[in-house]
Parts: structure tokens; C-alpha cells; sequence
């Protein structure tokens, strides 16, 4: 597959990315290496493969989740500047 100036125009409008015309080439050529590169893979007979689940036989160490180190309600309000009631105080991020 051939990938063209205004492919890659147009993709890095979408990723509003600004780029000058010598990289607008180099990135045209690396995206038609990868292109070229999947492509290849499409080609491989994988018929009868099982999918490979985990990269390496290692197995999760489980530990049971128990509560340790863990500091009183009002130990923790103590390191807020604000505090309402049992509560920190924050500002206001969305306003109605």
C-alpha cells in the first residue's frame, strides 16, 4: 500500500500535529514501512496457532489483601488546609 502526501497531511491534521515538508517525508516513509511491515505479517499461514496469552510461563504471586499502616480519619485531615466537617475541602473544578 502507497501512502501519500495528502494521507499524511490529513493524519497529522487529525493528530494536530504541524510539520514541515521535509518531515512530512520521512514520516511518509516510515508509515509505508510499517504499512509494508503488516502487511507481510497478514501474509503468514497462522492456521493451527494457538494465541499467545502471556509473553513469558511466569505466574502471578497472589497475596491476601490485608489492611496495614493505615492512619485515623483524623490523622489524615490534619494535612489539609481545608477541611469541612470529616471532609476535605477542595476547590470547585466544574462549575454548573
Amino acid at each position: 500500500m502507497n501512502i501519500s502526501q495528502e494521507t499524511v497531511q490529513h493524519l497529522a491534521h487529525l493528530a494536530r500535529l504541524s510539520c514541515k515538508p521535509v518531515e512530512l517525508l520521512r514520516v511518509q516513509q516510515d508509515l509505508s514501512k510499517m504499512v509494508g511491515f503488516i502487511e507481510q505479517l497478514a501474509e503468514v499461514d497462522t492456521e493451527g496457532v494457538a494465541p499467545l496469552l502471556f509473553m513469558s510461563e511466569a505466574t502471578n504471586i497472589w497475596r491476601e489483601d490485608t489492611i496495614s499502616g493505615s492512619i485515623s480519619q483524623t490523622e489524615a485531615l490534619q494535612s489539609s488546609p481545608v477541611t469541612s466537617m470529616d471532609y476535605f475541602k477542595v476547590p470547585t473544578v466544574i462549575k454548573k
